[in-house]
């Protein structure tokens, strides 16, 4: 029966704080946006970035709201960290590499034009900074922290992990993929999503959490390669590049991040991170 209350009261901070999320990025998209719209009259490209900067002020806006007055802590994951965030940054950007790099030496992808700069890129690097930090507030702010008080960290990052897997099987049927790829991409996803809740274990920052995932993402599209599934921002991409390979060495559909050397990567990061993480005492209990 306690289990049960401890399970409705999860299910309840759950809904409490994607109300306050959502509620603010409502109000800025419903209210705000149009009215500085109408103020300032900025060009299409400015308003799509402009749209995306504030529902993401306001959603962040929302998580300290609910935090700070409902769960009545400090907001700490919060507080800017400009040191952890470029390194975090530089890390996902690396871990990313490691993969890549022998995929393109062996010629699994092979390179067939460049076409150097693109304007483009620097839209859909707004677009992915902007989803990053959605995503790391969601998962690792919200679900994770309050998995983590009712029941401890590792079951916490394996549950908000797979939910992180299955979620993503939507880009997987947006381009029709195979079975292999439903399995590969929620295996995929699910380790990186226990990855990016070591990250926040080890640094309790959502802001270096959302700059390793950004990073990670960004150096996938600036590699000419699908990105979990989209295939059309490869056009933004600096080369243009083509698989030579079977599926479970290039990714498929999904990308390189359902490639198995990007997952033997991905495992040996989140072993090594487990590790420490348990050696440091970064591990918590359930809370009361």
């Amino acid at each position: 029966m306690a289990q049960f209350r401890r399970l409705l009261k999860v299910l309840g901070q759950l809904l409490l704080a994607m109300a306050a999320i959502i509620g603010t990025a409502l109000v800025f998209r419903a209210l705000l946006f149009p009215a500085l719209l109408w103020t300032f009259d900025p060009d299409p490209v400015l308003a799509t970035q402009l749209k995306r900067l504030g529902t993401l002020a306001s959603a962040v806006l929302g998580y300290w709201i609910y935090v700070r007055y409902f769960r009545k802590r400090p907001v700490t994951e919060l507080r800017p960290a400009l040191a952890g965030v470029a390194l975090g940054g530089l890390a996902g950007a690396a871990l990313i590499g490691l993969a890549l790099v022998p995929l393109f030496a062996f010629g699994i992808y092979v390179v067939t034009a460049h076409q150097g700069w693109q304007w483009g890129l620097l839209e859909v690097a707004g677009f992915l900074l902007v989803a990053a930090m959605l995503e790391e507030l969601v998962y690792r702010g919200v679900l994770f922290q309050t998995l983590e008080t009712a029941w401890g960290t590792v079951p916490a990052l394996w549950l908000q992990a797979v939910v992180f897997g299955l979620v993503h099987l939507e880009n997987v049927f947006a381009v029709n993929g195979s079975a292999w790829d439903m399995v590969a991409t929620v295996f995929s996803v699910t380790l990186l999503g226990a990855l990016w809740a070591l990250v926040f274990v080890h640094f309790r920052n959502l802001w270096i959490c959302g700059l390793n995932h950004f990073a990670w993402n960004f150096t996938i599209l600036c590699s000419g390669v699908p990105l979990s599934g989209i295939d059309e921002w490869r056009a933004s991409a600096p080369v243009l590049t083509e698989y030579r390979g079977a599926d479970w060495l290039t990714g498929g559909v999904f990308g390189p991040e359902n490639s198995l050397v990007t997952l033997v990567v991905v495992a040996v990061a989140v072993g090594l991170l487990m590790h420490f993480a348990v050696k440091r005492g970064k591990l918590r209990r359930p809370g009361p």
